[in-house]
Order: structure tokens, then sequence, then C-alpha cells
């Protein structure tokens, strides 16, 4: 069972940096922080689950006012340690009802961090708590993966997403409930090492959906952030929500 700091626990804090340091390239960061400038416009932006700051540290740097809702303690605590990571406020929950003061004209979850919430009533919970933290205009933008069931073999649960040396990373499918667990198996001095992770994986429908319940509509997709076209064939989508003026 996770502690307080959910899954992401000191142990896995400890190393997150240096396990994901393909994500921190600025060839994957600066295109995402670009499409997050232009969205946020003059006004502020709120992450949810912001990790260590992979991109919320840049985009403050940019100029764009950047407050966070993250669960685990732990990797806030990487966050504002980093130069720059006093800037981005942090508060301490659960994002899907956790509130902060003032509003924001951005507010964005990158890296499936949406699955993190395990059940449609979080998830739709997340987008209701979102809306009335954005003022008329403002926008939410989730990066997400597209469910990947058209690569199961039938009667296959389980999705290799990652084999090298030392790592391997394997999705496990519950498709009647829309669950997945994300195992992760990586050698360190020479022991096996398995953190496992529970998601509810979600279709861009539903999500569309879950914005139209907040007082949302869908404003544009992509499959990425220097907009690529989305497709049947994409793995991911980057999806702009906009809460309409008054």
């Amino acid at each position: 069972m996770p502690g307080p700091d959910g899954y992401f626990d000191e142990r896995i804090a400890a190393r997150y940096d240096e396990n994901e340091a393909e994500l921190f390239d600025p060839a994957v960061v600066d295109p995402a922080v670009d499409f997050l400038v232009e969205n946020a416009g003059v006004g502020r932006a709120l992450e949810l689950g912001v990790g260590t700051g992979r991109l919320a540290i840049p985009l403050a740097q940019r100029g764009v006012p950047v407050h966070a809702i993250e669960l685990s303690r732990a990797m806030a605590a990487r966050l504002q340690a980093k130069p720059g990571g006093e800037d981005v406020g942090v508060t301490i929950g659960d994002f899907a009802t956790t509130t902060v003061e003032g509003s924001f004209s951005l507010a964005y979850l990158v890296r499936n961090t949406i699955m993190n919430l395990t059940t449609q009533a979080a998830q739709v919970a997340c987008f209701r708590n979102v809306a009335a933290h954005l003022e008329p205009g403002g926008r939410f933008v989730i990066e997400v993966m597209v469910p990947a069931l058209q690569r199961l073999p039938p009667g296959n649960i389980f999705h290799v997403f990652r084999a090298v040396k030392d790592y391997w990373g394997i999705d496990e499918y519950d498709v009647v409930n829309q669950g997945l667990v994300s195992h992760h198996l990586e050698t360190i001095d020479g022991q096996v090492e398995r953190f496992s992770v529970p998601f509810r994986f979600v279709w861009p429908s539903e999500l569309d959906l879950m914005a139209e319940l907040a007082g949302m509509r869908l404003r544009e997709r992509w499959s990425g952030w220097k907009r690529e076209p989305f497709t049947s064939d994409s793995d991911q989508h980057v999806s702009v929500w906009e809460k309409p003026e008054p």
C-alpha cells in the first residue's frame, strides 16, 4: 500500500531525475514549454502533479508564474532544492480535490499523470477542480498516452513498452475496468528491484466528456507538443480544453 507520498516516496524521488534523464533533454522539454507559454498568455499557470519540476521550473524562467499541486513531499522537496525551484509555489495534496488561492489562465497535467487518478470519479473531479481554478478563457492541457490495446495479441494483457540491458517496463492491462499497472524492473547493484504503479487508462473521447461535464470544451488535439497531427496511429495526445468566456 502507498504511504503519505503515494507511490512516489523518497526511494523513487531520489532516483527520479536520473532514471528519467531522457525526459529532461532540452529537445523534449523545450517544445512542451513553448506550447505551455503560448497557452498561458499573460496569466498564471497551475501544474497538477509537478514532480521534481521538469517543466515548472523552465516555464517559470520564461516569465510565467507557476504554482503546483503535488501529493509527494519527497518529489516536491527535490523541486524546491533545484536552482529556480524557489520560484514555483507548491501545495501538498491530491490534485483532484486540493484547492489553491487565485485564478489561472492555464492548468496542465503531463506524462500520463491524469491516469494516476485510478477511478473515473476522481478523474471527473479533477476536471471540475481545474475548471473552478481557471479564469474565463483559461485552458487545461493534458499530455497522456492512447491506450495500447490494439498492440495486445488476443488473450494477452501485457505490453512491453521498454526493454534495455538493466531495465524492463511492462504495462499490465485490465481491459474490463480500464485498469493498468505499470511495472518497472531495474537492476541495481546486481539486484532486481520492482516498482509497480496503478493507473486508470482513459480514451480521448472520455476526457472530452469529462471536460464537458466541467463546463469546458475541446479547443485542439495533437499527437505531440510540436502540434503533430493526431491520427489513429498516434500513441499519445496533447489536448487543450477551454473554459468559455461568460
